[in-house]
């Protein structure tokens, strides 16, 4: 009965052997094609168990002692193997966490760019608005400067008031004018009239009485 428990153990070890052989030549050639010393420890493990298997002088105690060193070194296959399928896992994970950061950062970039856009737009408007208020100021400076259309009005009436009195009171004087013409002519043909008379003294009565009927309808007219 032990003998058939100890045979089914080792069975089961040469299956494992196997199984871990062809699995770590097959990550070899897949992954990186040199190994990972996995391929090594599997050899000195293959060439333990064949040189166990045909021992036939070896006593009992180096059997079990190299029967438990295969075991260790088979524990260390199997740990090399989970080791490298968790790196594969955690790798994978990184790779979907990479893409994921990779499309929140896309993401992050167009907003990014309709940010800059939209604060462009932003920054002509406001140029456009700060141009208009200058101009607005400047023109409302401009206007208040002048004076109220009210002011204005009536300062043009009284404009024009001041405007026609000034034009009667020239039309008077251009008629005192005309008048004083008049009276200077009279004055200087009757002057004339008057030295005539006192060169010809006969007929000085007559003639003044003459001068003064003319220079008095003159004077009428």
């Amino acid at each position: 009965m032990k003998i058939d428990n100890e045979f089914k153990t080792d069975k089961v070890l040469i299956c494992k052997i196997l199984y871990f052989s062809e699995d770590v030549i097959r990550r070899r050639l897949l992954i990186d094609g040199d190994g990972t010393g996995d391929d090594r420890r599997l050899n000195v493990l293959l060439k333990t168990l064949i040189k166990w298997c045909n021992s036939t002088d070896e006593k009992p105690e180096e059997s079990k002692s190299t029967h438990d060193r295969m075991l260790a070194q088979l524990a260390q296959c199997e740990f090399a193997v989970t080791k490298s399928q968790l790196g594969a896992e955690m790798m994978t994970a990184e790779l979907k966490s990479y893409e994921s950061l990779s499309k929140i950062l896309e993401t992050g970039i167009e907003v990014a760019k309709n940010n800059i856009e939209k604060s462009k737009s932003d920054l002509a408007q406001a140029k456009t608005v700060r141009k208009n208020r200058i101009e607005y100021d400047v023109l409302a400076k401009v206007i208040s400067e002048q004076p109220d259309r009210k002011e204005t009005l009536e300062h043009l009436s009284t404009l024009k008031t001041d405007l026609s009195s000034l034009e009667a009171t020239k039309q008077q004087l251009e008629s005192k004018l005309a008048l004083r013409k008049k009276q200077f002519h009279v004055l200087v043909t009757s002057m004339h009239q008057l030295q005539a008379l006192l060169d010809e003294p006969d007929e000085t009565e007559s003639i003044c009485d003459d001068v003064e009927m003319k220079y008095i309808s003159n004077v009428s007219a």
